[in-house]
């Protein structure tokens, strides 16, 4: 029984090139996404009303599908973690992990109505997380990975910034609330108003439902829209140099991989290689060395402190001088 939960696991395991059935199964479950998704869109329109017995079989397919995977990762999450805790405590784990509740959430929606069924509306809600399984897949990938790289390079500039338009925003809410709310009591009822006219203006989407009318205001509306501009090019600016950041390290690590003669050491992961599995941080590297890309089939990888190593893998290590 453990050989077929082995094999099963290594299918449902995303991002395994080496394993044609796993990459099939990849593919299955993309296109089930994306076939959801259609028929969640297409429903809203009237125009499609023909095609509504399609649509069902196509929905009741693909949920079968999030289904059965769901229950099969449960089941096989004793090998996600490595047999550091037991089969049930295991599938516990993976339940209310991230990309547990992810996966549960993206089929879970259709059953609820049947159990609940005045509660529809938010059900069909719920449905927008099935997009959200997409971040699986792509997160086993390099596309995917510059993005989770610049975001957890750069958080703590991100953030900063981020708290920086907060600021700005509750206080030119507060300062319109108080400038406008005697000449529009009607219309800058509360903070909350001053609030949705401070989140349109520094945002330049300027919706038009609610602007100030005294010279005061006016003022302070002027002074705002300058300021939100600058404050939000400066999450953009942080994030485009985060991206030449990382495509520059990807050019740098080819050039190490290409180029035998810069890199110190370049390690081939072979079948037995004790790496095999393991993440960047909880290798045993020699003293000295860093790792500084990954050779994996087309691709090169930027190791980050969880990225695994997988058989066929080309590490390159090189010793700072």
């Amino acid at each position: 029984m453990n050989k077929y939960k082995k094999k099963i696991f290594d299918i449902l395991e995303i991002g395994n090139k080496d394993n044609l059935i796993s990459v099939g199964f990849d593919i299955l479950i993309i296109v089930a996404i994306f076939l959801n998704l259609f028929v969640t869109l297409a429903d809203t329109f009237d125009e499609m009303a023909g095609y509504k017995a399609v649509f069902n079989v196509i929905e009741i397919v693909t949920v079968a599908i999030f289904t059965i995977e769901y229950i099969l990762r449960v089941w096989t999450a004793e090998y996600l973690y490595k047999g550091r805790y037991g089969s049930a405590a295991s599938g516990f784990r993976f339940i209310f992990s991230f990309y547990g509740i992810i996966d549960l959430l993206t089929f879970l929606p259709f059953y609820l109505p049947f159990l609940f069924p005045a509660g529809i509306v938010v059900f069909r809600l719920l449905r927008v997380f099935r997009i959200f399984r997409l971040f699986r897949i792509n997160a086993q990938y390099d596309a995917f990975n510059v993005i989770t790289s610049v975001l957890k390079d750069k958080k703590d500039q991100i953030i900063s910034s981020i708290c920086l338009v907060l600021i700005l925003m509750v206080a030119s809410s507060l300062g319109m609330y108080s400038l406008e709310h005697e000449a529009q009591p009607d219309v800058f009822k509360n903070a909350f108003s001053g609030m949705w006219w401070s989140v349109s203006a520094l945002l330049t989407v300027g919706y038009g439902d609610i602007y100030p009318i005294t010279v005061a205001g006016k003022i302070l509306g002027i002074i705002t829209a300058f300021l939100g501009v600058g404050m939000v090019a400066i999450p953009t600016g942080i994030m485009s140099a985060g991206f030449v950041e990382q495509y520059t390290k990807m050019k740098v690590g080819d050039d190490y991989i290409r180029d035998e003669n810069i890199a110190s050491d370049i390690i081939s992961i072979r079948p037995s290689h004790p790496w095999i599995g393991q993440k960047i941080s909880e290798i045993d590297l020699p003293k000295g060395s860093l790792v500084v890309s990954i050779l994996r089939g087309d691709d090169t990888v930027i190791p980050r402190g969880d990225t695994k190593i997988s058989e066929g893998d080309k590490v390159v290590l090189i010793k700072p001088l």
